[in-house]
């Protein structure tokens, strides 16, 4: 696979420009941290339920079949909420849009310590997936408002860690306030982080006042749905999301049961090797950003610094092959923590590649757009992953075809968009 060589002084003067017009000081570090904390709240909210899901089965006689509509419902929901989230964004702006997604996934959260049965179990991730699918247009827009293009996968990979961090934190806190609380209780608490972070978001957030690359295309007309879907970018993001997205959904859902079944982990002890999976996680994501913005920083091209970064990632996801014939639960956590890892840093890339070949004015959009495929095959592989444990006993098949999603994922990006030849946004 040909990459592009080092940029031009021509590309790299522009890249200088805007690096130069970018929002200046430390408020957009603070930015960047209010968007992580809010990424670590939003992947606990739909954590707790993975982290629960032995004690469910056996409080509410679950069925693998049972839990995996329960995710596909989330999926389902996240697929549902992105059709509108993004262009809700792009229309009210980050500050509103954002805080209204919060509000929302943290009563939804706590809802389902309300629920009883499968379908309300269901109702309430159907909530919970309308309400987070804000999350990420909202952090991709504001990044790409905030930051400039030399410094926007480091900024997409540190926010982007938050969700390791929740994923990370849950598992460790979760059982504590379960044995001392109830299950219930759980979610409560989940919940009512989700309204600190608001009050904190709506005293300190003020809106940018320049944009770091809508200012060489502040002239430029706002694109409708048709011409930003025919754009061979965003076809290329929602395919890219398509083959990788359920894989994250399969890592963050399954691996406390996988953990649970082949090593026989209760749910006391199940928190530190998620935890290392995750801290794991946290650094692939900042690596992964920091790998791309420290090439563009040494002369290379955007196209060669965002590919040649994924490419690392995608090679590092390929061991994970071979995780479910392992016989130690410490050399399992290291293999999925290396794949997490190399996702994190793969998404990393892939969100600031929405912001390298379009307008910020419309990334929310896009990236809600572009989440669509990835939405649906989230839903089909929650069904899927539930028949084939219900049929097999066993994780082989999964993990086997989860190590090749990404290396496929990136001839896919490089087919469609060979170069990455314009940072400023304009095809």
């Amino acid at each position: 696979m040909e990459f592009a060589a080092p940029a031009t002084s021509t590309q790299t003067g522009d890249i200088s420009r805007l690096d130069a017009a970018a929002p200046a000081g430390r408020f957009r570090w603070i930015v960047c941290g209010l968007l992580f904390f809010a990424t670590t709240i939003n992947y606990m909210d739909r954590q707790v339920i993975g982290i629960l899901k032995p004690l469910m089965h056996r409080e509410m006689g679950w069925t693998e079949t049972d839990y995996a509509n329960i995710v596909a419902s989330f999926q389902f929901a996240y697929f549902a909420g992105g059709l509108i989230a993004g262009l809700l964004i792009d229309r009210i702006g980050v500050r509103i849009g954002y805080a209204v997604s919060v509000a929302l996934w943290s009563l939804a959260s706590m809802a389902h310590g309300l629920a009883r049965t499968v379908f309300a179990f269901s109702s309430a991730r159907v909530g919970l997936g309308l309400a987070e699918a804000g999350n990420f247009p909202a952090a991709v827009k504001t990044v790409g408002e905030w930051f400039p293009p030399s410094q926007r996968a480091l900024a997409t990979g540190i926010f982007n860690a938050g969700s390791n961090v929740g994923a990370m934190i849950t598992p460790l806190i979760v059982p504590h306030i379960v044995t001392r609380w109830g299950w219930k209780a759980a979610f409560y608490l989940s919940g009512l982080v989700g309204f600190c972070w608001l009050l904190a978001w709506v005293s300190i957030y003020r809106v940018s006042p320049i944009a770091s690359r809508d200012m060489a295309i502040s002239k430029t007309p706002r694109m409708n749905l048709i011409s930003l879907l025919s754009r061979r970018s965003t076809v290329a993001y929602g395919l890219s999301g398509m083959f990788t997205g359920p894989v994250w959904w399969f890592y963050l859902f399954w691996t406390p049961d996988f953990l649970n079944k082949k090593f026989g982990l209760d749910l006391v002890h199940l928190g530190l090797p998620l935890a290392i999976i995750y801290l794991m996680s946290d650094a692939g994501s900042i690596g992964g950003g920091w790998i791309s913005s420290h090439l563009m920083k040494r002369g290379f091209s955007v196209n060669f610094a965002r590919k040649s970064a994924m490419l690392l990632c995608a090679l590092a996801v390929v061991p994970v092959c071979t995780v479910s014939y392992t016989s130690s639960p410490w050399l399992a956590a290291f293999l999925i923590g290396l794949a997490a890892a190399a996702h994190q840093g793969w998404s990393a890339n892939l969100f600031t590649f929405v912001t390298d070949t379009a307008p910020t004015s419309c990334a929310s959009t896009i990236v809600s757009l572009g989440g669509l495929p990835g939405g649906i095959a989230g839903i089909v592989s929650a069904k899927l992953i539930g028949h084939i444990l219900q049929v097999t006993g066993n994780y082989h098949l999964l993990f086997a075809v989860a190590s090749m999603m990404y290396l496929l994922a990136l001839l896919v990006l490089h087919v469609l968009v060979p170069r990455i030849s314009n940072p400023a946004g304009r095809n």
